[in-house]
């Protein structure tokens, strides 16, 4: 699993989840309890900021290509 868009269920406000978001720094992407992943908040009133999600994407593929993260 690399990363999915979701609805919170307490907010009713869609993320992205990154599985491997430990190892992605980005100020907008938040921790919560979770160790290993890390979700995007998206505002569904606003447009999306297509410049962060792609550098986003961008940034966790590397950990794959770059061999940082191993594929089982």
């Amino acid at each position: 699993m690399f990363a999915y868009l979701w609805v919170d269920k307490k907010t009713q406000e869609p993320y992205i989840l990154f599985v491997e978001g430990q190892q992605l720094d980005h100020p907008e992407l938040e921790t919560g309890n979770r160790s290993r992943m890390k979700i995007f908040r998206i505002n569904p009133k606003a447009d999306l900021p297509i410049t962060v999600i792609k550098s986003l994407l961008h940034d966790a593929l590397d950990l794959y290509r770059n061999g940082i993260i191993k594929i089982k």
